[in-house]
């Protein structure tokens, strides 16, 4: 991934209203390199405007956003794109290209004037790879499936070498078998070194891989801090209103959603 030392990522009371609605409410989370950071709650919790904020895509109304100790939002453009990679959750093609060459564009806030080198064209190979879409390279958009698409999606994010990765929903239509796939991988530059911010809507798979999780309702942090400590019952309860049952089965933690709360 990237060459310089990964630096820490941190909200510090961001608070930010759109059409006049607050969406964000004095939150602060500060997650690490090298671990895999999860936002979590129910629709309309501030999960997705808050990882716009930590990628420097959303100015808040006030706090900062920081990569180190500089705002983010103070980042040139070129600069910040090579160090935070962003998987939206409903990300556009506008054009009908291939796979390969979509995948390249994930290189382009690294290129200079001479075009693509040796180390793009690896780097584009190993993110193809990686999420196993290697056998799709000529296929254009418009012949992928939901899931394709998803997965060369990633790859392109996969292909910049961020030292930091913030996906929003990035197992959204995929398959069971593809979800683990890319949970596998998200964990794999984990550990090796990159930051990863995941905005998840299924507690088992975030009690699976969360090293840190941040529990969020109506824009404010109800709880932060490790799976375990998070994702209990009464957390959950407060912040989706259901009963869930949590266990264990080979060190993997699980949760099922049992029944909505009557309190």
């Amino acid at each position: 991934m990237s060459s310089s030392p990964p630096q820490m990522l941190e909200a510090d009371n961001l608070s930010l209203s759109l059409g006049g609605n607050p969406v964000l409410k004095r939150v602060s989370a500060r997650v690490e390199p090298g671990k895999v950071s999860v936002l979590l709650g129910p629709n309309g919790a501030g999960k997705s405007t808050l990882l716009s904020c930590l990628a420097g895509l959303r100015r808040p109304d006030s706090g900062t956003a920081t990569l180190g100790d500089v705002d983010v939002q103070a980042l040139e453009r070129r600069d910040r794109a090579r160090r935070i990679g962003l998987l939206p959750q409903t990300p556009e093609v506008h054009w009908d290209v291939d796979v390969t060459t979509l995948v390249s564009l994930g290189r382009f806030p690294h290129r200079g004037r001479g075009g693509e080198t040796a180390t793009d064209h690896e780097a584009v190979t190993e993110a193809m790879r990686a999420t196993d879409v290697a056998r799709l390279s000529t296929r254009t958009v418009r012949q992928l499936s939901g899931g394709e698409r998803a997965r060369v999606l990633l790859a392109r994010v996969l292909a910049g070498r961020p030292q930091w990765l913030l996906a929003d929903e990035p197992l959204a239509n995929l398959d069971p078998a593809h979800q683990l796939d890319v949970l596998d991988q998200l964990r794999r530059i984990a550990n090796e070194g990159v930051g990863v911010v995941l905005v998840l809507h299924d507690l088992s798979f975030a009690a699976r891989i969360a090293d840190f999780a941040v529990l969020m309702r109506e824009g404010e942090v109800l709880v932060s801090g490790s799976s375990e400590e998070v994702l209990r019952p009464e957390p959950v309860r407060d912040a989706f209103g259901i009963d869930a049952q949590f266990g264990v089965v080979d060190a993997d933690r699980f949760v099922i959603p049992l029944r909505r709360h009557r309190g």
